[in-house]
């Protein structure tokens, strides 16, 4: 390695007339060194992404779809906040040695400001690192910010999808919904009565007794909008209960007081499971939130580590450089 040389004239020496010039290396005319910075970057920024896809490759491998196998949530959200911490300490550590290693020699500097300027340069290259990172990842780091929001939504996303389907499997005559499960519970009939077989046999039926119809889809739809419109409000009016009972009655050939009852029995069946799926989606959305909040929090505080290891690891390879 070669270095310029000035000769700098010197005071003459005792006992004689003769100028000793002694020669001095240059210095630096900057004080920072953006390729070292960019290459620890380069260095943090690949071994983060490695220990990254390392880490959801053993996450996932851990994760069972079978009940009472693998490892629990809980375990699971513990090793990721370790390895996210890991993951954090040596990318950033090896990135700030790289910038501090691979940094120019700074002549005639007081050490105090080689010790302030390797630092700035690994916590340059950290926060180069971070950027081209948050640049790869911000489809994830979105996922994460917005977690909790669109958690939050899945309440109402909740209800109403439960809402739409009962009502769309009430029209089509399903039961395999919630809802479509107590609109033909609704019109089940008790007995089966005998159909006549000629004018004779129908001749003979008890007067009175109410001809039973079949329902039809476009009842089916108008109790089940009767149902879920009364949920919402939280109670049953006293004239849509009568004319959900009348048809009851029509459908099923049992009596108005007797069809009222059975509409009161349903109801209050839908209406409690209605509350049910509003507490789970509640509950859902609430573990979410704090799920997204606890990630964004220890994200925030292995970043901050990160910071800390490049600026102190850049301090060790700037020494190391000046030995």
């Amino acid at each position: 390695m070669t270095s310029d040389y000035t000769p700098v004239q010197r005071t003459p020496v005792a006992g004689g007339n003769i100028d000793q010039y002694v020669s001095l290396p240059t210095t630096n005319s900057s004080a920072v060194s953006w390729g070292a910075i960019f290459a620890g970057a380069a260095g943090a920024a690949s071994l983060a992404m490695l220990l990254l896809m390392l880490g959801v490759g053993l996450g996932l491998s851990s994760v069972s779809p079978y009940g009472n196998q693998g490892v629990d949530a809980g375990t699971i959200g513990i090793a990721t906040i370790a390895w996210l911490m890991f993951t954090q300490i040596a990318a950033s550590g090896m990135g700030g040695y790289l910038a501090g290693r691979l940094r120019s020699k700074w002549v005639d500097t007081h050490t105090d400001e080689v010790y302030f300027r390797d630092t700035a340069h690994g916590f340059l290259a950290w926060a180069v690192a971070a950027l081209v990172s948050a640049m790869l990842l911000t489809s994830a780091i979105g996922s994460i910010i917005g977690g909790g929001a669109k958690a939050v939504g899945s309440v109402a996303g909740g209800v109403s999808s439960l809402s739409m389907t009962g009502m769309a499997s009430a029209s089509n005559g399903e039961s395999n919904s919630s809802m479509g499960y107590f609109i033909n519970s609704l019109f089940r009939t008790t007995t089966s009565p005998a159909q006549p077989t000629d004018a004779a046999s129908s001749d003979a039926m008890t007067p009175g007794q109410p001809q039973v119809k079949p329902v039809t889809p476009e009842q089916s739809t108008e109790v089940a909008g009767i149902f879920l419109n009364s949920i919402n409000t939280g109670a049953l009016p006293a004239d849509d209960l009568k004319y959900v009972a009348s048809l009851v009655a029509q459908n099923t050939g049992m009596n108005q007081q007797e069809a009222e009852q059975r509409v009161q029995n349903i109801y209050a069946k839908a209406q409690t499971k209605v509350q049910e799926v509003k507490a789970q989606a509640k509950e859902a959305a609430d573990k979410a939130r704090k799920t997204s909040s606890y990630l964004a929090l220890w994200t925030f505080v292995s970043l901050l580590s990160g910071a800390f290891i490049a600026s102190l690891c850049a301090t060790f390879g700037g020494r190391q450089r000046d030995l």
